[in-house]
C-alpha cells in the first residue's frame, strides 16, 4: 500500500478532504478482502451483516483518517480490530432483543380487518328492518342464502316476476334508506 504518513499534514489542511478519500480508497482496496473473509467468518457466514460490518469499519476509518498510523500493518490491526468489535456488538445487541421472526408462516401472518365488512352489514341490517317483509324475505333468499330467483321463487311459492320486482322494488329502497343512514 502506498505510505501516506501522519506528516502530510492533515489537521487544517484543506487537502484533508481529499486525503480522507485517498486513504479510504487504499484501505478499501488494500485490505477489504481480508477484511471481508475475516468478518465473515465472526458473523457465522451472514453476508449482509458482513457487509454492513466492513461498510460500518471503513466509515470509522475515514472518520478517525487524521489520527490514523498509516503503516500498512498498523492500518490492518486497526481495522481488524474495529471490525471485531463491531461484530461482538452486533451479537450481544442480538441476545438482548428478541428474536426476529420471518412472516412466511401462516401462524404469523396477519389476520385481515374485518371492521369495514362488520360495519356495513350493521348498516344493511338496520336498513333492512325498515322494510316491508315480503321485501325483506326476497332479499334474504336471494342475496344472503344465495339462491337464484327461479329457487327464491320455488321457495317462497311466489311467481319469478313477482321476485324479481319485489327485488327491484326493495333494492331501490334499500339506497335510499343507505344513503340517509350515511347522511347521519
Amino acid at each position: 500500500m502506498e505510505a501516506v504518513g501522519r506528516e502530510c499534514g492533515l489537521g487544517g489542511d484543506p487537502r484533508s478532504s481529499e486525503l480522507s478519500d485517498e486513504l479510504i480508497s487504499l484501505l478499501y482496496k488494500d485490505f477489504r478482502e481480508t477484511l471481508f473473509s475475516q468478518v465473515m467468518y465472526l458473523t457465522g457466514h451472514d453476508q449482509q451483516w458482513t457487509e454492513d460490518v466492513v461498510q460500518e469499519t471503513l466509515i470509522r476509518a475515514w472518520q478517525h483518517s487524521d489520527t490514523l498510523n498509516r503503516e500498512p500493518g498498523m492500518l490492518r490491526g486497526w481495522l481488524l480490530t474495529v471490525a471485531k468489535r463491531i461484530v461482538i456488538d452486533g451479537w450481544r445487541n442480538r441476545r438482548a432483543r428478541p428474536q426476529e421472526v420471518e412472516l412466511d408462516s401462516s401462524e404469523n401472518a396477519e389476520i385481515a380487518d374485518q371492521t369495514e365488512q362488520s360495519l356495513s352489514a350493521l348498516v344493511i341490517s338496520e336498513a333492512l328492518r325498515y322494510l316491508d317483509s315480503k321485501y325483506q324475505a326476497v332479499i334474504y333468499e336471494t342475496y344472503l342464502t344465495g339462491h337464484t330467483v327461479r329457487e327464491a321463487a320455488v321457495i317462497l311459492g311466489i311467481p319469478e316476476g313477482t321476485v324479481k320486482s319485489r327485488l327491484y322494488a326493495a333494492m331501490r329502497t334499500l339506497r335510499r334508506s343507505l344513503g340517509e343512514l350515511g347522511s347521519r
